[in-house]
This record gives structure tokens, C-alpha cells and sequence, in this order.
């Protein structure tokens, strides 16, 4: 069998346009490490000794040489594997890493910073019970309700956590012990149920702010009183009372708080369709004689506190001793005095189109019901005074329709 000669053999021909044997290696092959013309005449000079001393070999030979001067040697790894890989994974876990811990949110579309309404993660039914929570005491509001809950727990239900606290609200059973009840009838007593731990927290809210409000009028402490019922709920007011305003290590926990306040302003606001959905022709009879509105129902500055929030009533001008009727028939759910409202009537009117309809008398000087009795409109029910905190005589009255407080002036009859 004749072997042909290699082509890149010194003695084999050129054929006429074909390109030079060695020419330098193009920058392909410089990219993949192939050596210049030199080095590879050396190495396949070594390789025709060896075909003469290899007899038969000559063939394999060939291939040895063309897989030497073609095959590119391995490169190592490049920037892309050494370098960006390597970064792109850290971030990765590094993100994975924060929205598992809560440090960065894995919705889209919530932002970091508190919006201008936060209600979408707080369930409607919430906001009657917010609101009546806060009306207890004049310096709690449902905003300030609502963000606490919202630093508290994230409006998250858990039935208990590692720290011991439980609910929206976050009470521990020593706490709940002292402010806990069933206030939504249901027959039991829970943390873990909303309304009652929203009634519970506002409780506990409003004699921490009875307590700094005395402490503030008799000048032992200054500042604001949202302010400083939020420190004595985080620091005890001890810590209030020796620091005489704000302590130190309760400013965290006041920032964070006000700072989730924008997100409910709307809960402190009259709601325009509190009335749209009172049936027609639900009058009630006037409470006082004439109505003289001295505060309407609306946001205002409380005259004694300072604060904004929501006037969930009506004022009207009446002298010390004035009568109050009843507005409508119904049953006296509640008589006696309480810290803000001071002698307080609560009527319960029955339901209207299924929701429930209720009328408060407030600021009395005397009560002339007990709780328990049943009235018929204009059934005299107390005296008019300034009881509890109050600038003056009148009648602060309420309408609570559906369990949440609507303005009582389109209740009153037309000829009231």
C-alpha cells in the first residue's frame, strides 16, 4: 500500500491558489492556544524520526500529527464563570435571604413606605369595632388603633407566638387576664378573637391615657398625649412618669406607630355613605327641645385634649338641668357614668333593614332610666350637665347605625 504524501510535507507540491502550509494561525486559533509556524515544523520534523523508527506507523503517525496541530487545548474558566456567576448566586440568596426574614417584601406592588390609606390589609368588618374601641377615651383614635395593631402584629392572627402573645393585638394571657372580655357576645373570651382584642387594646389604651392626662395637667409631664399613652404602653408609665415626657427607649417604638398613621387618616374621617344606607322614613324625635348644634359631627380638636379625631356626635346648647328625652322606643342598654362621656345613657332601638340602630345621651348631670328599662320616644331619660370631660352644659348625642357612628342631624325629623 503507497502512502500519499502529507500535504504539509516540505516535499509535496502546492497546488496553484492554495494557501501556505504554515501561514500564521488565524485569530481563531490564536484564541484557542495554537502555537506559530515554528514550534509546529519542529514537532512534526520529531514526528517523522519517530515514523522511521516505528515501522508501520507511518498512517498513525499522520493522524497524531493533524490532531496535534488542529486540536485546541482546554481553556480555563472565563471572566463570566470566575467572576459574575459567582455574584449573580450571592444576590440570589441574599434576596431569597430577606423575604423569608420579612426584610424585603415579595409583593411588587407594596411599597416600603407607609401609603396614603393602608385599608386593603385591614377586613372591613374591623373598622365598627376600631372605631368604637376609640371611642372610649378623647385621646384614642381609630388611626392610632389601627397603626398600633399594624406594629403590633402585622394584622396577623397567629394564635400564639414564640414571645408568648397572641392575636392581632398581641396580649399575653397575663395581660388579657386584666383587659379581656367578650365583647362581640359570642360567648367566649380570646385574644385570638378581633373584636374582642380591638376593644381590649383600646381599654388598655385609654387608662394609660387617663394616666398621663393627669399626669400632663398636673404638670409632671409634658408633651403630646397620643405620644405619651403610646411610650406608657411600651415603657409602663413609671418610665413616663420619671422621664417626664417621652422616654428614650419608647421613641422607637412611638415613631413606628406614628409613622403607620397616614395609612388610616380615612378611619378617623366621617365615612359619606354612613347615611346612604338608612331606610327611609327612619326619623327620630329631638333629644332636647331646641337643637342648638354647637359642634357638629366631624373631625375637630378636642377643646380640652388637643387631639383630632373623629366628634362622633352631635353637641347641642342646653343649660345645667335641661330635660333629655329618648329619641325613639327602645331599651336602656346602658346608664352610669364613665371617665370621658360622664353620665351616660345608651339606647338600643332595635334593627332597621336587618342593622342594628342605637342613640347615646352624653355629659348628664343626673340619670332618670335604669339599665334595662324600655322608653318610648320622648321618655325623659336624664338632666343635661357637663359631667365627665366636658367645657360646659350640653347634650353630646350619638347615633351608632350598623355599629359604626353616623351623623345624627338626617336622623332628626324634619320638624325638630
Amino acid at each position: 500500500m503507497t502512502l500519499e504524501t502529507p500535504p504539509d510535507s516540505p516535499s509535496a507540491p502546492i497546488p496553484q491558489g492554495a494557501p501556505a502550509p504554515y501561514a500564521p494561525a488565524t485569530s481563531r486559533e490564536a484564541s484557542y492556544g495554537v502555537e506559530g509556524p515554528s514550534a509546529t515544523a519542529d514537532r512534526l520534523i520529531e514526528a517523522e524520526e519517530a515514523q522511521e523508527a516505528d515501522e508501520g506507523a507511518g498512517a498513525v503517525g499522520d493522524r497524531a500529527r493533524s490532531d496535534q496541530a488542529v486540536k485546541p487545548r482546554r481553556r480555563g474558566p472565563g471572566l463570566f464563570t470566575v467572576v459574575v456567576l459567582p455574584g449573580l448566586l450571592t444576590l440570589t440568596g441574599v434576596a431569597g435571604w430577606l423575604v423569608l426574614t420579612g426584610g424585603l417584601s415579595s409583593d411588587p406592588s407594596q411599597d416600603s413606605a407607609p401609603g396614603p390609606v393602608g385599608t386593603t390589609r385591614v377586613d372591613a368588618s374591623y373598622l365598627p369595632w376600631l372605631r368604637k374601641a376609640a371611642s372610649a377615651c378623647p385621646v384614642l383614635t381609630p388611626a392610632v388603633l389601627a397603626a398600633q395593631i399594624e406594629q403590633l402584629s402585622g394584622w396577623s392572627n397567629d394564635t400564639e407566638r414564640l414571645s408568648g402573645e397572641k392575636g392581632i393585638a398581641a396580649f399575653t394571657d397575663a395581660r388579657w387576664r386584666t383587659w379581656g372580655k367578650d365583647d362581640d357576645g359570642n360567648g367566649r373570651s380570646s385574644p385570638g378573637d378581633p373584636a374582642d382584642a380591638m376593644m381590649a387594646l383600646g381599654r388598655q389604651d385609654c387608662s394609660l391615657a387617663e394616666k398621663v392626662t393627669d399626669l400632663r395637667t398636673d404638670g409632671i409631664v409634658t408633651g403630646d398625649l397620643v405620644d405619651l399613652t403610646l411610650a406608657a404602653y411600651a415603657g409602663g408609665t413609671d418610665a413616663v412618669t420619671e422621664a417626664g415626657r417621652v422616654p428614650a427607649e419608647s421613641r422607637g417604638y412611638v415613631a413606628e406607630v406614628k409613622a403607620l398613621l397616614p395609612r388610616y387618616e380615612a378611619f378617623d374621617q366621617e365615612n359619606p355613605d354612613d347615611t346612604a344606607d338608612r331606610a327611609p322614613g327612619a326619623v327620630l324625635a329631638a333629644p332636647v327641645s331646641t337643637l342648638t348644634v354647637t359642634s357638629p359631627y366631624g373631625s375637630r380638636e378636642h377643646p380640652l385634649t388637643g387631639v383630632t379625631k373623629l366628634h362622633t356626635g352631635v353637641d347641642f346648647a342646653a343649660p345645667q338641668g335641661a330635660q333629655v328625652s329618648a329619641a325613639a322606643a327602645g331599651r336602656v342598654v346602658f346608664a352610669g357614668m364613665t371617665k370621658a362621656y360622664g353620665n351616660r345613657v345608651v339606647i338600643d332601638h332595635g334593627t332597621i333593614s336587618g342593622k342594628p340602630l342605637q342613640t347615646t345621651y352624653s355629659h348628664l348631670s343626673s340619670l332618670q332610666v335604669p339599665v334595662g328599662g324600655t322608653v318610648e320616644a320622648g321618655t325623659p331619660i336624664g338632666l343635661a350637665g357637663s359631667t365627665g370631660l366636658s367645657t360646659g352644659p350640653h347634650l353630646h348625642f350619638e347615633v351608632v347605625f350598623d355599629g359604626g357612628y353616623t351623623d345624627p342631624m338626617p336622623w332628626l325629623g324634619p320638624g325638630t
